[in-house]
């Protein structure tokens, strides 16, 4: 169990997203020179390299190890008409909706060995054209909600649901992302369940030659644009990250804290506003991703609903105590080691037993 990390890779085709792809999942799928190279979306599961547990290994020499992951999902290029079926695009925005948040690959290089699908490298009118097939096939998803859904619902959830509709339609027939839309956390929840994709939170990847991290025109004109959606971007060589990658093998190496996987998944964290609490015995060390702010109960629930049933308590140990310490013997001698009730509020690095009837 847990909370699913899902992010889905998009962006025009031939803008690096399948080279991208290899190198953060250590794959090796087709990144040839031709659009829609991608037919079928490319979908691994990683491990997220965090360094506290092999620190918390060396400490408890258990019999297994378990890291957070993340599953990234490589859509197939879209194009403007996506939406309506051109390209490949139409199913795969239904790959999209299964995603937690979005990685949107842009070009901001030139190459003329490269192909570029509209014969012309320019990172506006690419986000834009990606921008409004999302918007597109979100005014699709409402139309279809107002047409099949809520007449199978409850008047008060029917309601609830129309109202917000209305409210949002505006705003995406002006061809504007809901991530744009001022809206309470609830309706934002809402909108989740129902599969709206300019809501879900997006990431910017410039993807430069190995020399065109400064003096870019075409980096400023995405930097511009991510500073005004308040959207976080990442500037990347992808050349450079395939080796990177190779370098990077298993859960107990030390990250490279400049590569871009460790800053991708730090990003996703932020942005996804997630933290990470841990339960060490002998059997096993386990990394538990869990949203910030959340209760002693609710994480436990996240480990198992018969946790949450049954909570008695948690007891709980800080991980630089942990650590300082020596295990949890020696955070008892020092008086680190805590009982905490229901509704306390789990710190990122916590390592956590909980105590529940059977």
């Amino acid at each position: 169990m847990g909370i699913s990390l899902n992010c889905g890779i998009i962006g025009l085709p031939n803008v690096g997203k399948s080279t991208l792809f290899n190198a953060l999942t250590k794959s090796n799928v087709n990144a040839k020179n031709f659009p829609f190279c991608t037919i079928d979306p490319n979908i691994r599961i990683v491990s997220i390299l965090d360094p506290r547990l092999k620190q918390l290994f060396n400490i408890v020499n258990t019999i297994k190890i378990i890291p957070n992951t993340m599953k990234f999902i490589d859509i197939a290029g879209l194009v403007s008409g996506a939406s309506k079926g051109e390209g490949l695009g139409n199913k795969f925005l239904e790959k999209i909706r299964e995603t937690n948040a979005l990685v949107h690959v842009v070009r901001c290089f030139d190459d003329k060995n490269i192909i570029h699908i509209y014969n012309k490298v320019n990172p506006k009118h690419d986000i834009e054209i990606i921008n409004i097939e999302l918007v597109i096939s979100d005014i699709d998803t409402m139309n279809s909600i107002k047409k099949n859904k809520l007449i199978k619902l409850d008047n008060k959830e029917a309601l609830i649901l129309k109202t917000l509709l209305e409210k949002i339609k505006p705003h995406l027939e002006n061809g504007l992302s809901l991530r744009k839309f001022k809206l309470y956390e609830w309706e934002r929840i809402l909108l989740n369940k129902y599969g709206f994709l300019t809501i879900k939170p997006l990431i910017y990847i410039a993807n430069v030659n190995e020399n065109g991290f400064e003096k870019n025109k075409y980096l400023n004109i995405i930097k511009n644009i991510s500073y005004a959606e308040n959207a976080p971007i990442l500037v990347i060589c992808n050349k450079i990250e395939s080796e990177i990658s190779k370098k990077e093998k298993n859960i107990f190496e030390e990250i490279n804290k400049n590569s871009v996987i460790n800053k991708l998944i730090c990003m996703s964290y932020d942005l996804l506003n997630l933290h990470t609490y841990f339960t060490v015995g002998l059997k096993e060390i386990r990394a538990w991703a869990i949203s910030i702010g959340a209760t002693a109960i609710e994480s436990a629930n996240i480990i198992h609903t018969d946790f949450a049933k049954g909570f008695i308590r948690a007891e709980v140990i800080s991980f630089n105590d942990f650590i300082k310490y020596k295990g949890e013997i020696g955070a008892k001698k020092a008086g680190k080691w805590r009982l905490e009730g229901k509704k306390y509020i789990v710190k990122n690095g916590d390592i956590i037993h909980f105590r529940f009837k059977v």
